[in-house]
């Protein structure tokens, strides 16, 4: 596994770049193997990544008929509302561009057929990944359904201030999940209280996880994740590609590293 540490001037900036490279990304992954897989995050830079992914001139580039989209997390809330990463998503860029309906894959929402049941929306979404997942999954040591997730190209992931990514908080009993890919969550310290995210495992699965973070108030938990915090505390350290682990930030997000660089 390598890591790259890139810092741009300012968070619009970040999501420019990230949006240039995610083009680029998918565009190979699609001339390599005909289709790619990639998980979106919520937030503002990731909101903003897929905003301005929207606006670029290369987008038509990505053959998005053969890309699926998953989310590494969501509020538990009805389906369409605002406050969903999903509804974001498509009013950000999904609804602009011809993607197939059959591979945006939304996790379940709180009004849908298992209601207020969040353990069973997690169930719900493991067993599409496990179904996606064809040849190239990754297998985990999880048995049954949920024990595979497809070998996903590029994962997003937010950092908040505290080092949360997904819906893993610092110290939250579902940062330490290892024997699901997905899972409920309840008492979330961050509003709404009850969320679906993939697990540390299911994201470490990726080929490539990109991290992204811009504002002071992201300074203190990245340098705490790049310079070696354990996952139960920073769970953004424990986020890592097999192929590639990319910390996108801007400069006041960077503000706490000494030489941002190449990571070891």
């Amino acid at each position: 596994m390598s890591g790259q540490v890139v810092v741009l001037r300012d968070a619009a900036l970040l999501a420019e770049a990230a949006a240039a490279r995610l083009v680029t990304r998918l565009v190979d992954v699609q001339a390599a193997r005909g289709h790619a897989h990639v998980v979106l995050t919520g937030g503002g830079v990731g909101i903003a990544t897929l905003a301005a992914l929207a606006r670029a001139a290369a987008r038509d580039a990505v053959d998005w008929s053969a890309l699926d989209v998953w989310w590494g997390d969501e509020r538990f809330l009805p389906a369409g509302d605002p406050e969903r990463n999903a509804t974001q998503a498509r009013s950000a860029l999904l609804d602009a561009v011809p993607l197939d309906p059959a591979r945006v894959h939304e996790m379940p929402a709180s009004d849908g057929p298992h209601g207020d049941d969040v353990d069973a929306a997690a169930r719900v979404y493991a067993a599409e990944l496990a179904a996606a997942a064809g040849p190239g999954s990754v297998d985990g040591p999880w048995p049954g359904v949920g024990g595979a997730v497809p070998a996903f190209d590029v994962v997003l992931l937010g950092v908040g201030p505290d080092g949360h990514i997904a819906s893993l908080f610092p110290e939250h009993a579902g940062v330490g999940v290892t024997d699901r890919t997905v899972i409920g969550v309840q008492g979330s310290p961050k509003p709404p209280p009850t969320r679906v995210s993939l697990t540390l495992p299911a994201v470490n699965a990726a080929r490539e996880v990109w991290l992204l973070a811009a504002g002071a108030e992201k300074a203190p938990a990245v340098g705490r994740a790049l310079a070696g915090a354990a996952a139960s505390s920073v769970p953004a350290a424990g986020a890592q590609g097999t192929d590639l682990t990319l910390w996108l930030l801007d400069r006041a997000a960077a503000g706490t590293l000494a030489a941002p660089s190449r990571i070891p």
